[in-house]
């Protein structure tokens, strides 16, 4: 062979070699990841070509599956009050995937987990269409409704947990969204994508997971715990020596109360009418590192709580000055929250200080209802004693059931709550309209079976705690109204 020949059979050689070598990766190093790709259209295709399982609430599916009539994908998603569910459920899309538990347990769903792998083959031998398991939920059909149409046209969000075990009761979100109008791939279901996804209000936006927002005076009870805590308060019917004004430490700054009698106000009294003064001195006089300590118990500064839908990041900054200390300690500053988080917080108080891992999913079942996973409560931390927890349940039952507490609208017969209002101002030199907060715990003789946050973004609301209670109080009380309901 001559020389030249020989280079040709050479490159060739070496063309076949890198050939094979680039098959065997794809084939069999690359197999799993490529099977799986969000790109490989028989993956999406697998995944509506049999009768999807269902999200289930109450005992009873809050999805469908319906025949698509498609020669490609042969099923569809189907959901029962959409609009409702959507923070909850998430959507499956035959054009734009999945997401929340839609997307999260999309194997039991499909019945491709590897949990069902003996149904797959039974079917096989009996001739049965595959179908998939169930995702069982925590929520409570009752309070979600009330969650709801409580938030109504507004913009906002609820959180409800149930104190003692951390299962998630409600989960509203609005503006929300039809997860069934785009649940296929023809021209009507992108139109209705696209006209979400240019929605300014953005309703696909699961705000009671994933927006967060300044917490305002509800952190008050945070700063009451910390102060009680860490000893600076002892009495809570003492005098905190708090002076009118009281001025922001290192500055001249006067903080501003907008309530009366805040002047060396008890801590009870100034968790009633909700006295900044107080709160900012108390914070400060905790100390940032002391409030960070205390506020990461509560779940803030975590960025991997899972329901098992992954929240926002709560944040209480762990590098500010002083006076930005002193901001903090009343909600303001760059504090920020989830309405869960908040939910959390009130749900710890409410349970004596012990805060219980938040959960949506109770179980993953079979096509035949064989359990293949169940929750078991977990606790997460105990950011405060019992003795601590319970003179704060104190302090938020005074706002509730005072003469001058800003949360009577949360008042329910029958039950002792305690709750707490807040306005949070934000915006370029907090002039944006401000949000209004309720936090509160419905307990009864068997317990504290809810905790509920409430956050309403586009108020009328004036700029004082009251207006909190004024509309968010309301939302509040109806959902923990029909927990307790539920319970009898």
């Amino acid at each position: 062979m001559n020389k030249p020949l020989r280079h040709i059979a050479i490159f060739c050689g070496l063309l076949v070699l890198a050939l094979l070598i680039r098959d065997n990766w794809i084939q069999y190093v690359r197999a799993g990841e490529l099977s799986t790709h969000e790109k490989n259209r028989r993956v999406t295709i697998e995944r509506y070509a049999n009768v999807r399982g269902n999200i289930i609430v109450d005992g009873k599916p809050i999805t469908g599956t319906v025949d698509s009539k498609d020669p490609f994908y042969k099923y569809k998603r189907t959901y029962a009050n959409g609009p409702m569910w959507a923070p909850v459920t998430g959507y499956a899309s035959q054009a734009f995937d999945a997401n929340q538990l839609e997307k999260l347990h999309d194997g039991i769903l499909t019945g491709n987990d590897d949990r069902l792998f003996f149904d797959r083959t039974l079917s096989m031998f009996t001739g049965d269409k595959k179908k998939g398991g169930d995702v069982v939920t925590t929520l409570s059909a009752v309070a979600q409704k009330a969650a709801f149409e409580g938030l109504g046209d507004k913009k906002g969000a609820v959180a409800a947990i149930e104190p003692s075990t951390g299962k998630i009761l409600a989960l509203a979100s609005t503006p929300s969204y039809d997860p069934s109008s785009f649940a296929g791939y023809h021209n009507k279901d992108a139109k209705a994508w696209q006209a979400l996804e240019n929605d300014k209000d953005k309703p696909k936006l699961n705000r009671a997971l994933r927006e967060i927002y300044p917490p305002g005076s509800t952190f008050k009870v945070l700063t009451a715990a910390a102060a009680l805590e860490y000893g600076k308060v002892t009495d809570i019917n003492a005098a905190t020596d708090t002076p009118e004004p009281y001025i922001l430490p290192d500055t001249t700054r006067e903080m501003v109360n907008h309530a009366r009698g805040c002047e060396n106000a008890t801590l009870k009294y100034a968790m009633e009418v909700s006295c900044n003064s107080v709160f900012a001195k108390l914070g400060h006089e905790v100390g940032r590192d002391d409030m960070v300590k205390m506020a990461e118990k509560f779940g803030f500064n975590n960025a991997e709580i899972d329901t098992p839908v992954r929240a926002a990041t709560s944040v209480y900054d762990k590098n500010m000055d002083r006076p930005q200390n002193a901001l903090s300690a009343i909600g303001q500053f760059n504090t920020n929250a989830t309405p869960l988080q908040m939910a959390m917080v009130a749900a710890a108080i409410a349970n004596d200080g012990k805060l219980m891992k938040p959960y949506m999913v109770e179980e993953l079942r079979s096509p035949d209802l064989d359990v293949l996973e169940k929750h078991e409560p977990e606790e997460m931390s105990r950011p405060m004693s019992a003795k601590t927890a319970q003179l704060v349940q104190e302090m938020m039952e005074g706002v509730v059931n005072s003469d001058h507490g800003t949360g009577g609208s949360a008042k329910i017969k029958g039950a002792t709550v305690g709750g707490k209002t807040g306005t949070a101002q934000h915006g370029e030199l907090n002039k944006a309209r401000p949000y209004a907060w309720f936090i509160s715990y419905a307990k009864t003789d068997n317990g504290s079976p809810v905790a509920v946050a409430v956050v309403v973004e586009d108020s009328n609301a004036i700029r004082d705690d009251i207006s909190g209670g004024g509309l968010a109080g309301p939302i509040a009380h109806d959902v923990m109204k029909a927990v307790l309901d539920s319970k009898k």
